[in-house]
């Protein structure tokens, strides 16, 4: 999709962390001169919620102020009703950040708010992005350096646009920042902690914990290049297909059997 030459650029930006996060709102200040900015997030943090939605009650959204908007649903929902309620076309650009914390590997993309979110404006045919940033030893984030460079990166994306299918998922590491590689995913594997309590009336209940991952991948890793110092940018494709698994003998032992 390549985003209209004769338009005010409209650029959507949403998160898992809310609405009042400090990484939205550095995005924010920092496009706003890129065209027409508008915030539709999470009325709380809503990580790991995937590319869930809401279906089984109904949604409210809250105007917090011009251009900012609090849905009281997941970052999928955001996308759905920003489309369809709130904006008043569709974006030539969607930014899902900067999340506090990494999404680097395999899993994190599996579970994270904010990268679903990218994918589902990506599903939309919308050029999609997600950013996230590393903090220092200090707990200290690099908003504004990350903020920057996804001004740089957008406006270069709202006059080319992006491949259909294809989403960019960004891991900015704390600083100093070498440079920038593309890279492929690697690996964070998370071995979670069950935490049992009682409540007053003397029944179990649970707390899921994501226990601490253990990260590994290749050079040309996500992983391998944020901890290298460098800005990650993997670029992630909505059709999941593993077209070189469709002549595996398995596949089609599997078929002959069911079939006959």
């Amino acid at each position: 999709m390549v985003p209209s030459k004769t338009l005010t650029p409209l650029i959507l930006l949403t998160n898992d962390d809310g609405f009042f996060s400090e990484g939205i709102g550095t995005l924010y200040r920092k496009m706003k001169d890129l065209g027409r900015v508008i915030i539709v997030a999470p009325d709380r943090e809503q990580s790991a919620t995937s590319l869930s939605l809401t279906l089984h009650r109904p949604l409210r959204v809250k105007k917090i102020k011009r251009s900012v908007f609090a849905v009281d649903g997941t970052p999928a929902d955001c996308i759905y009703l920003a489309l369809e309620r709130i904006l008043p076309r569709k974006p030539d650009l969607l930014i899902s950040g900067l999340n506090h914390g990494p999404n680097l590997g395999q899993q994190d993309i599996a579970y994270s708010g904010t990268v679903a979110a990218a994918i589902q404006g990506t599903f939309l045919e919308i050029p999609s992005l997600a950013a996230s940033v590393l903090s220092d030893d200090k707990g200290r984030f690099p908003f504004v350096f990350a903020a920057g460079v996804m001004r740089q990166m957008a406006g270069y994306l709202l006059r080319s646009g992006l491949p259909k299918g294809l989403t960019l998922n960004i891991n900015f590491p704390p600083a100093p920042v070498k440079g920038l590689k593309i890279t492929r995913l690697g690996q964070r594997k998370y071995n979670p902690e069950i935490v049992e309590k009682k409540d007053p009336r003397g029944n179990s209940y649970f707390w899921i914990g994501a226990g601490r991952p253990e990260s590994s991948g290749a050079r040309t890793s996500d992983v391998a290049a944020v901890r290298q110092g460098y800005i990650s940018l993997t670029p992630l494709h909505t059709d999941l297909t593993d077209y070189g698994a469709i002549r595996l003998p398995l596949l089609r032992t599997i078929l002959s059997r069911l079939s006959g």
